[in-house]
């Protein structure tokens, strides 16, 4: 396990929001929020066994508007199509442990498509869909020797285009496309691979493969990377381990997330893992969101994700929101909107500020008081700060 204390700066303008700007509860009233996804005039928040619908909430008020029957056994991942089957309109896909991957119509409160294997239903726990639509993949949980990646042409649902059985050894708890079809998945074998979504032969479709030894909850590719050098791939385990990897799944990083504290004048200590976002459109840095057990909600950032020393900064708290841990967490970029759901059943919106793209010309006016930087993960101020912070650290004269 890494170091148990890192260095965590706080923002020269950390903010806490004390109050979500709106609330709802699930229709289950005692289920957990497990995962949140986004719709254009709709969230969608998929509940826990045993009631394991997906509940519709409108934007605008969060009153809820519909909820949909969800998998008949556990409802384990929900996600936003921009496309599906040769239609560019955005579709909301979930994944069961009936063996099913669901794209849904909202308007009749039923699926529009239903993928399944009737030759072996292997029960889902995570699902993506590819970025030209064309494509979903689905990960399976161990049965008897087998975990099963499942491949379908969404126009052809009723048989899969291939399985392959061999590329994890335990439950395929998360995949994530990339471009080029490239689908990124992680599991409980400690494995983390990329494989060529097209190719029917298995042992052609592996890329590469990274040997991480601890049970793998989540994957996501970094967007925007070019240097072959940098981190592209970002994962956290279910012992609260976060790392980072290159495309060629070179590790880079791997660290305990509750290792980065902070005490100087407020304290925040994480207690476990949320998400990470990242996005072309924001700062290039991923957000990487870490929760208490209490049910408050911070957003951390790290200068240089390939560096293991690289400082850590708080940047952002969202507090007294929930009663307990925050399951589902979700960044409505357009609508500047932080949306969270926990085991109280609540599911909570927050207002956040985008993080600006960094501006190569701001480096050379590091005294801009006019900037607002409380949520800039790259900011030339932060940048100085965390400098001087690292040469203390290791008992240098910081630079002034």
């Amino acid at each position: 396990m890494a170091e148990r204390h890192k260095l965590l700066l706080e923002s020269p303008n950390l903010q806490e929001e004390k109050l979500p700007r709106r609330s709802a509860k699930s229709s289950t009233e005692s289920g957990y929020v497990l995962s949140i996804a986004s719709l254009p005039s709709f969230y969608a928040a998929s509940a826990s066994a045993p009631f394991n619908v997906i509940d519709i909430f409108d934007k605008t008020t969060l009153r809820g508007v519909q909820t949909l029957s969800g998998h008949e056994t556990a409802t384990t991942s929900l996600r936003t199509a921009a496309s599906l089957a040769g239609i560019i309109q955005n579709c909301l896909v979930s994944s069961g442990k009936d063996g099913s991957v669901k794209a849904w119509d909202e308007r009749s409160s039923t699926p529009s498509i239903t993928m399944t294997n009737p030759g072996k239903k292997y029960p889902l726990l995570c699902c993506d869909v590819s970025q030209d639509g064309m494509t979903v993949a689905a990960g399976s949980d161990l049965q008897g020797e087998e975990a099963v990646l499942v491949y379908w042409d969404p126009r052809k649902s009723t048989t899969p285009l291939r399985t392959h059985t061999s590329t994890h050894s335990d439950d395929i708890t998360t995949v994530a496309f990339g471009p080029q079809n490239v689908l990124l998945s992680g599991s409980a074998d400690g494995l983390i691979c990329t494989s060529n979504a097209d190719e029917d032969d298995e042992d052609e479709s592996t890329i590469q493969v990274g040997n991480w030894g601890c049970s793998v909850s989540q994957v996501g590719w970094i967007q925007g990377v070019s240097d072959p050098d940098s981190a592209a791939i970002w994962a956290s385990s279910d012992m609260e381990t976060f790392s980072t990897w290159k495309s060629d799944l070179d590790q880079l990083l791997s660290l305990d997330i509750r290792s980065p504290v902070l005490h100087n004048g407020r304290t925040w200590v994480t207690d476990y893992h949320i998400t990470t976002h990242s996005s072309s459109t924001s700062n290039p840095n991923p957000a990487i969101f870490t929760g208490s057990n209490e049910g408050d909600v911070v957003l951390l950032s790290n200068m240089n994700l390939s560096v293991p020393d690289a400082p850590w900064c708080l940047h952002k708290i969202w507090s007294h929101g929930h009663t307990g841990i925050v399951r589902g967490l979700l960044w409505d970029e357009p609508n500047e909107t932080l949306v969270t759901g926990g085991e109280d059943g609540k599911l909570n919106v927050w207002p956040i500020k985008p993080i600006p793209v960094e501006n190569k010309e701001d480096e050379e006016d590091d005294d801009d008081e006019d900037e607002d930087d409380s949520m800039v993960v790259d900011s030339p101020k932060l940048r100085k700060r965390e400098r001087q912070a690292d040469d203390e650290r290791r008992g240098k004269k910081a630079r002034r």
